[in-house]
């Protein structure tokens, strides 16, 4: 385990380095976030029809969409791997004694963690400072607000275990173009990131329930927001935890048989 940890260490410390990057990061998910929330408003001003959610907490919905979005947006390459697989060299992957799908677990998690610790902070300090009905609500309750914070670890987990599959496809298909696109953008639409899921036609939000998409970001913000309850939370908690499993066993399986009929490619 110490192994693995060195893995996320060194790619976290590595990915803090892009301290300009963060700061373009904030500034586009400041302006689409304003975007998102006026579209909103002018749906809510139109009031025709009953609304599934009240505008205070869809405006911290979106908030907490954008402030993490590097942890939880589904449509995430990580290019260092993907090359590995294209050009050849996941050879020199294969050499060393350790597992190949808990390497690129803990790299892409610590990828993900070092862009969201760069941005958080300063997006949620300007979020507080905004007026209203612009400016992010504090969580519903105490009971909301750490439900929440550990249905987002969870969440995070189960992310990555999602995003490790990609890499594990395109060994297969040296290309993540396809089915790892189609994937992506199924995955950014169920998991809520496009439209919240009480949004959803009935049908659509069953579906949703039946995939472990809508357990990454969905969940967690409504519980934040007071949209779900303590006890629903609870139980999403859960659900996360056997969705966590399954993917996990899944890329585990899927990469020990990759590994099997693995193409080394290049020169």
């Amino acid at each position: 385990m110490r192994a693995y940890l060195s893995y996320f260490r060194l790619r976290f410390i590595t990915c803090l380095q892009y301290r300009a990057a963060a700061w373009a990061g904030i500034a586009t998910q400041l302006f689409f976030g304003f975007v998102y929330i006026m579209v909103y408003m002018a749906f809510y001003e139109s009031g025709s029809a009953e609304l599934p959610m009240e505008l205070p907490q869809l405006i911290t919905y979106i908030w907490l969409m954008q402030s993490l979005l590097s942890l939880v947006s589904m449509f995430y390459k990580d290019e260092d791997i993907f090359s590995l697989v294209r050009t050849g060299n996941i050879a020199y992957e294969l050499a060393r004694p350790k597992n190949l799908y808990f390497m690129w677990y803990f790299k892409i998690i610590g990828d993900r963690l070092a862009k969201v610790l760069l941005r958080f902070v300063p997006f949620i300090i300007f979020l507080l400072i905004l007026p209203v009905p612009y400016r992010i609500s504090l969580p519903a309750s105490l009971p909301h607000f750490l439900i929440f914070i550990a249905t987002m670890t969870a969440g995070s987990l189960l992310m990555t275990t999602i995003i490790t599959l990609y890499p594990i496809i395109t060994m297969h298909t040296l290309s993540e173009k396809g089915i790892v696109g189609i994937i992506i953008a199924f995955a950014e639409i169920l998991s809520g990131i496009v439209v919240p899921i009480p949004f959803f036609p009935k049908f659509l939000q069953v579906i949703s329930k039946c995939l472990p998409f809508q357990y990454v970001s969905d969940l967690p913000f409504r519980i934040y927001v007071g949209n779900i309850g303590i006890n629903d939370g609870l139980y999403g908690l859960l659900i996360q935890i056997i969705w966590i499993f399954i993917m996990g066993t899944l890329g585990y399986i899927l990469m020990h048989k990759s590994l099997k009929k693995v193409v080394v490619q290049g020169g």
